[in-house]
């Protein structure tokens, strides 16, 4: 007898990888719309690899930058 182990799903649904994203639906479905993100069509359903997420989310990423003021204006620290 075999025992079966707990897998992580190689794809996902919309609401997964909305609820993975910590975003809403809404904006899964928009970026899917824009095709803004990758994603595949299984027959009338959307689904999502799980790398592919992770690499939207990678290169979404905002590197902050450091801020100096002058004369009450703030300006990008060189």
């Amino acid at each position: 007898m075999t025992t079966m182990t707990t897998m992580r799903p190689r794809v996902i649904g919309v609401e997964d990888a909305a609820a993975y994203m910590s975003v809403p639906v809404r904006f899964i479905r928009r970026l899917v719309f824009e095709r803004r993100i990758r994603f595949h069509k299984v027959g009338k359903y959307i689904r999502f690899d799980l790398v592919d997420l992770d690499a939207f989310l990678d290169a979404e990423v905002v590197e902050p930058i450091k801020v100096s003021w002058r004369d009450g204006r703030a300006g990008i620290a060189r």
